[in-house]
């Protein structure tokens, strides 16, 4: 686990009140805001009368709830929980698998995106990555690139997530506060990160951060306060796979496994466009251990966040 505390002071010096504001984190993710530089748009390349392959983003409160193996996932008792409001994700590797035995790398890859060695060791190059919200395309490309054959799989890695999230926070002799909080998450192997806005104030790293770094702002705080970041340990993230025993995924990556409810045929010959909707499941997928026992996040209280992000991809093709 990642124990942030964040104590903010304002002074009165006529009347020597000092207000503090405590906002304590616990926060074990794997896990936005755009950066306000224009993102990179979607991979894209030949003729304008070709058909297409164009994936797209959603989110889904209401989408069964899995864990890493794929299987549904109920709350624990004790738990807490509630559907994050997603802003934006990255997609860093898209892929089509044969069988449930075909390994990563070994299915028809269409995508990978731009990595560097700037940080020292090989990353996914954050600066070149493609912030997409709901609904926006974060594939574009000839269909042609996928070649003819059956899928009943599809693999994407997500290399970013950003999502609005509610908690709330009592300070002593002032009053209770109910407020809104932005996460923003680099969930990829390895991230080369400049300087990037959570929701409206900016970190910068100039570094390498391996899976699991992560920032979180508080938006219109009673007091100003500065974006916090931290690491979560390895192993932290919920990664599902419903192929698990027969296809693991690398240790450290987040290439999240859908299975198409009717697998997709691809003969070559089409004419239209083939338009994927990548639902993903944001059911209850912000939880924490709930210590008062009514199902609102109170960092300060001592809720301890033990999971958040994605729990589960559905691809169904439009």
């Amino acid at each position: 686990m990642v124990l942030v505390c964040l104590v903010t002071k304002q002074a009165n010096m006529g009347t020597g009140r000092v207000l503090i504001l405590g906002l304590c984190l616990t926060l074990v993710i794997g896990a936005c805001k755009k950066d306000e530089d224009p993102a990179p748009t979607p991979p894209t390349g030949g003729g304008s009368n070709d058909p297409r392959l164009v994936l797209k983003f959603t989110f889904d409160s209401t989408q069964v709830r899995l864990n890493g193996f794929g299987q549904t996932a109920a709350l624990p008792a004790g738990h807490g929980a509630q559907h994050p409001r997603f802003n934006a994700m990255t997609a860093h590797y898209v892929e089509f698998a044969q069988t449930a035995w075909t390994l990563p790398g070994q299915g028809a890859v269409v995508y990978h995106a731009p990595e560097t060695t700037a940080g020292g060791d090989n990353a996914i190059d954050f600066s070149q990555a493609v912030l997409t919200g709901a609904g926006e395309a974060f594939l574009n490309i000839p269909l042609s690139q996928l070649p003819t054959g059956t899928y009943p799989y599809l693999r994407v890695s997500i290399g970013y997530q950003n999502f609005n999230i509610d908690f709330r926070q009592v300070v002593s002799g002032i009053g209770t506060f109910d407020l809104d909080g932005t996460i923003a998450s680099f969930i990829g192997f390895n991230t080369y990160i400049g300087t990037f806005n959570v929701n409206q104030q900016p970190v910068t790293v100039n570094d390498d951060k391996l899976q699991g770094f992560w920032a979180f702002e508080v938006l219109d705080p009673p007091v100003a306060v500065a974006p916090i970041v931290g690491q979560a340990p390895p192993g932290a993230t919920t990664v599902p796979n419903p192929i698990f025993d027969s296809s693991p995924i690398p240790a450290g990556s987040c290439l999240v496994t859908g299975v198409f409810a009717e697998p997709l045929v691809i003969s070559g010959t089409e004419t239209e466009d083939v338009v994927i909707n990548v639902s993903i499941s944001t059911n209850n997928s912000f939880e924490w251990i709930d210590v008062a026992g009514d199902d609102i996040f109170e960092p300060a209280a001592g809720d301890q966040v033990v999971d958040m992000g994605t729990r589960g991809m559905v691809p169904t093709v439009e």
